[in-house]
């Protein structure tokens, strides 16, 4: 009888947690406002040619990298950033090799990183969700050959400076230091200009938050020309597909469109934490597009209550150090209001408030 890995046969399957839900999808961290008006309008103007030719990467590789100033040849556009998580993995990572993650984090890295074989050593998050650097280091041995940490964090929205980063790239001189950058447009802070001087360094960025592109999958994985080279060989020619590579030239060119959203984010951002203050629930000040919150034993309520309303929000109760927690999406606006108003409404009708203050 056929069977699949040891390896594969111990993971466990990821689901969406949208999959069969409806309502305003503050749950998933996309750009909820959706993509570039031009965006939309060069998809419309496709045609069944474009469609029906096998897409190359070759020409959209080229802006990107000018975009992020590096040479096409430390770049591979890849089908979100889960790819690039990927294909790092079959490029450096073996069975008796181990990989470091902190937690909590985004969990595609455990999934690549165990369907390989390779062993997975867990670091805590400290109790702020500071990055715990000394800790990270200290658990570099010589078996370690992949380090993955996303900047800023899923689910916690902290972020570590550009030069703490630096110095577990240069304590790992043998492993891969995967830096996710998914939620660099509402941080800032990059260690991508040290990727042609740091030949263990890698940095993955997706078009999916910012730029409103998560349908079609787009990301971008970054590294030296050398180790680039090695990634590629793992790589498909035609990963990328024709839509995403279209328009991916006009979502770039359109960076008003990208200002505007992440004004409205960051004032979004800043209106849901200082609601969380007053209503004296405890938050993690965050550099992303949302914000996590300790609602506490009544949390499943909370998101029920939520989603009665039509807004859903994201249930991160079973990740390390998250014990009641929720992850909220900011959005436009608009939809910043009416989350606004329903999170006032639903912590006054499961006196939230009161219960925190007893």
């Amino acid at each position: 009888m056929l069977e699949a890995r040891d390896a594969v046969k111990t993971m466990k399957a990821y689901r969406s947690p949208s999959a069969g839900l409806t309502g305003l999808n503050m749950n998933m961290n996309e750009n909820t406002a959706g993509c570039s008006p031009r965006v939309f309008r060069k998809l419309a103007s496709l045609t069944a040619d474009d469609i029906s030719r096998y897409p190359h990467r070759d020409h959209d590789e080229e802006i990107v990298a000018r975009f992020l100033g590096l040479s096409s040849e430390q770049v591979v556009l890849t089908n979100g950033v889960d790819e690039g998580i990927h294909l790092i993995c079959e490029a450096y990572l073996r069975e008796q090799d181990e990989a470091i993650l902190v937690v909590p984090t985004f969990g595609m890295y455990a999934i690549y990183i165990q369907a390989t074989g390779a062993r997975i050593v867990t670091v805590p998050m400290r109790a702020d969700f500071s990055f715990p650097i000394d800790e990270i280091i200290a658990a570099i041995t010589a078996r370690t050959r992949m380090i993955a940490l996303a900047n800023p964090n899923n689910p916690s929205g902290t972020a570590a400076a550009p030069s703490e980063l630096l110095r577990i790239v240069e304590a790992a001189p043998n492993a891969a230091v995967l830096i996710d950058e998914a939620y660099f447009e509402f941080y800032g802070e990059s260690v991508i200009g040290s990727v042609s001087r740091c030949d263990n360094l890698f940095v993955a960025r997706t078009f999916s938050k910012a730029y409103g592109l998560a349908g079609l999958r787009i990301g971008v994985l970054a590294g030296s020309a050398n180790q680039m080279g090695m990634v590629r060989r793992v790589s498909s020619p035609y990963n990328v597909n024709a839509a995403a590579l279209a328009v991916l030239p006009v979502a770039l060119s359109d960076q008003q469109y990208v200002a505007d959203y992440l004004r409205q984010v960051f004032d979004g951002r800043l209106r849901l934490q200082s609601l969380f203050a007053e209503l004296g629930l405890h938050y993690w000040p965050s550099l992303a597009n949302f914000v996590l919150v300790r609602i506490g034993p009544q949390y499943r309520d909370f998101i029920e209550a939520m989603q009665r309303r039509g807004i859903l929000v994201r249930d991160r109760n079973s990740d390390p150090g998250c014990e009641g927690c929720v992850r909220i999406t900011l959005g436009n606006a608009e939809q910043n209001e009416r989350l606004l108003s329903a999170v006032r409404e639903v912590c006054t009708e499961l006196r939230l408030n009161e219960k925190v203050n007893a």
